[in-house]
This record gives structure tokens, C-alpha cells and sequence, in this order.
């Protein structure tokens, strides 16, 4: 089974703290999850080692529903990946939760690139990006929200939401996005880790992408790039063999 260099897997108990490492990260992931694969992006785009750890969070087979159990909510309370579990000299030392403070996290305690822009207003314009994204698109369109709804109900719910966040985003983005490839400057931030899960989550609604023609650049140069390539579903460990690519 293909894996990241950078992961490995892991089935130990969920609060296993023995990991004989100075400093180390586990991530407690869904390989589809948006929100864990944002998390995966910060992590590869710093250069970082950590663990992987499983939660498969689907409700309708019988080994989903792991992010239910007493052990996964000990963890977060709230039942959902991402969970970043920080150790320190084999103790750990915080469980971190939701992707935008977990990637800010990574970002001011490692080394190597800055994933937020050092320039004021440019920071405030990602963050805001990243918003529209994690807060305006990707809840609405989420596995949890759309089991609220009847299945023959769902991709038209989803592709309503996306389209009219898409809509916004793609007047945010400025027309330097065809010549930089990101989001904000020609370095990537935040917002490209955040603007990749949810151009994957369109096409699989069918969502038309040729009206969105500056997030399809962005999306497209970020594809090419070895940190987006190794977060990529179809690289993780619990990626089932059918959406694997060849």
C-alpha cells in the first residue's frame, strides 16, 4: 500500500504516549477528510515527520464511525478530524483541534517556510481566504451535514453552496493568480492548503470549474508541487486501493 515517507502508520491505542521521539507529531486523520487534508498540506510544505493515525469517520459501513468511540472523544470532544496529538520527550503535551489553529500551530513552531505572509495586509487577505473557505463552503457541504439530508437532495445542496462560495472567492482572487500560481504571492499560504480539498470536493460534486477559471490555475499549479502531491488522498495510508492513483 502506497504511503508517505513522511507518515507512518499506526494502530496502537488512540492515547498511546509512549513515542520515543524528543519532539513529535501524531495526526489523527481521514484520508478524504477536508479539513485533515489542509493539515497533511501544512505539515509536508514544513519538512515535518509525524505519525498517522486512522479514524475512519464514514456512518454507513461498520468500521466507520470511529470518531464516535469514548476514545476518539477523549481526544476532541466535538468527534471530528483533525486531531494533532504534540508530544515532548515521550509525553504528550496537548491534543490540538480544528485545522486553521492547528496549520497556525505548525506555522509559528517549526522552522522553513512561512505559511502565513509576513506582510500585514496580505496575512489578513489569506486569513481571509481561508475563512471564506473553511467557514463559508466546507461545513455546508460537509459528511455531516449532508447525512442530514435525503440522499437524491445531497449533490444539489452541495454544488448550490460551493458554486455561490466559489463565486465570491473567485472575485477575491486577483489576476496575478495566472502568473504566481497561489492564492496570494508566489509563495504558498494557508489559503492554497484550503483552496486544494475544496476544488477536489467540487468535481466530485460536479460542480463546472470552467466558470471558475483563476481557482482551476491555482489548483493546477499547486497539483505539481511535492508537499500537495504527498497530502493527497490517494497517498495515505487508509486510502482504500479504488482511489488510488496509478
Amino acid at each position: 500500500m502506497a504511503t508517505n515517507d513522511n507518515c507512518s502508520s499506526s494502530r496502537t491505542d488512540l492515547l498511546d504516549k509512549k513515542i520515543p521521539r524528543p519532539r513529535s507529531l501524531v495526526l489523527h486523520s481521514y484520508f478524504r477528510s477536508s479539513c485533515a487534508w489542509r493539515v497533511r498540506i501544512a505539515l509536508e510544505s514544513k519538512g515535518l515527520k509525524y505519525t498517522y493515525r486512522e479514524v475512519n469517520i464514514r456512518e454507513d459501513i461498520p468500521e466507520g464511525k470511529q470518531q464516535h468511540t469514548d476514545e476518539f472523544r477523549a481526544l476532541n470532544p466535538l468527534s471530528q478530524v483533525p486531531v494533532l496529538q504534540v508530544y515532548e520527550s515521550g509525553e504528550l503535551v496537548a491534543n490540538l483541534t480544528q485545522s486553521m489553529a492547528i496549520m497556525e500551530y505548525i506555522d509559528e513552531s517549526f522552522s522553513g517556510v512561512n505559511l502565513l505572509p509576513k506582510d500585514l495586509l496580505q496575512r489578513a487577505q489569506c486569513r481571509a481566504l481561508c475563512q471564506l473557505i473553511v467557514s463559508g463552503i466546507q461545513p455546508i457541504q460537509n459528511l455531516g451535514t449532508l447525512n442530514k439530508l435525503e440522499p437524491d437532495q445531497r449533490q444539489e445542496w452541495a454544488r448550490y453552496f460551493i458554486n455561490k462560495g466559489f463565486e465570491a472567492l473567485e472575485r477575491m482572487l486577483s489576476d496575478r493568480v495566472f502568473v504566481t500560481g497561489c492564492c496570494i504571492s508566489e509563495q504558498v499560504t494557508l489559503a492554497d492548503f484550503c483552496l486544494v480539498p475544496q476544488v477536489y470536493n467540487a468535481r466530485r460534486f460536479g460542480v463546472d470549474m470552467s466558470r471558475f477559471p483563476k481557482i482551476v490555475a491555482v489548483d493546477a499549479h499547486l497539483a505539481t508541487l511535492e508537499a500537495f502531491i504527498r497530502a493527497h488522498p490517494s497517498r495515505q495510508p487508509d486510502c482504500p486501493e479504488s482511489f488510488r492513483k496509478v
